[in-house]
């Protein structure tokens, strides 16, 4: 007897939970039909803060996106735009850039290592203009660091610190930019790297 009372009290309890969870539907599909319903992690689409293009009364001008104050560098970035990708900049970086790294044995791996990733395929592992892209003579091969002559005038061994970083950084004739490839860091271990090529021819 107590078996099926505790087994009608189970029934009953079920179905009152069924009856809750079925009211409860009825009810909530009654309000509001416009109404999107509840949203997922609405702050991943809808942000609190201001888009850049967004007008601002924070600011006196009214605008977001502000101007970074005069004579700041982003973090990660060099002053590059001091000396611009013209015959001038280039001078101009060949008299004021020094590289600001020291000269060690680490730090020459970190740049033969970056050498041979980014430039041993036009310029070769040894800095000899032949590497892989020009044994394929579809290009034609760049001057020798030991031997060569500039596109811009002078030896190649006489480049200074301030002319490879710009030439690296804005790059010249075929070879592309790699400011956006290479950090500043980076850009001074190749160069490390390339005075040391320079003395192999």
């Amino acid at each position: 007897m107590k078996g099926n009372m505790l087994v009608m009290n189970k029934l009953r309890l079920v179905g009152v939970a069924f009856l809750a969870v079925a009211a409860a539907s009825v009810v909530s599909s009654c309000g509001d039909k416009r109404s999107p319903g509840w949203q997922y992690a609405p702050n991943m689409y809808e942000h609190k803060a201001y888009d850049p293009d967004q007008p601002n009364k924070n600011f006196k001008s009214g605008q977001t996106a502000q101007l970074p104050p005069a004579n700041t560098t982003p973090v990660g970035f060099d002053r590059v735009d001091d000396f611009p990708n013209t015959p001038e900049g280039y001078q101009a970086a060949s008299q004021s850039l020094k590289n600001p790294l020291p000269v060690t044995i680490p730090t020459l791996e970190e740049g033969k290592t970056l050498y041979v990733n980014m430039c041993s395929h036009c310029h070769g592992y040894e800095g000899r203009g032949d590497g892989s892209i020009v044994k394929m003579e579809k290009f034609p091969a760049p001057p020798a660091y030991g031997t060569g002559t500039s596109s811009r005038g002078g030896a190649m061994r006489d480049l200074t610190d301030g002319k490879i970083f710009h030439t690296i950084t804005h790059g010249v004739n075929l070879m592309g930019p790699h400011k956006y490839q290479l950090t500043p860091t980076e850009r001074w271990k190749i160069v490390m790297y390339v005075h040391e090529l320079q003395k192999l021819q």
